[in-house]
């Protein structure tokens, strides 16, 4: 009532880096996380739901534009 929540700001190494999806053939189950750019390795941050926790995920990181989804 009387304390909000502290707005939290991550970053990620953006040089090496970039926002993706990840989504499930056989459930469709989405994860938002980070690619490797040269590697391709994907580092799973949060699971997404529904379009809130993709807008979440977007302000907790400050992400802008188009976010890519792979298989």
């Amino acid at each position: 009532m009387f304390f909000r929540k502290k707005q939290e700001r991550k970053t990620y190494d953006a040089a090496n880096k970039k926002p993706a999806v990840r989504a499930s053939i056989c459930t469709g189950e989405k994860t938002a996380g980070f690619r490797n750019i040269h590697t391709g390795r994907f580092e799973e941050v949060m699971l997404v739901r529904n379009e809130s926790d993709l807008e979440e995920f977007r302000r907790i990181y400050g992400i802008e534009g188009e976010i890519e989804e792979f298989y």
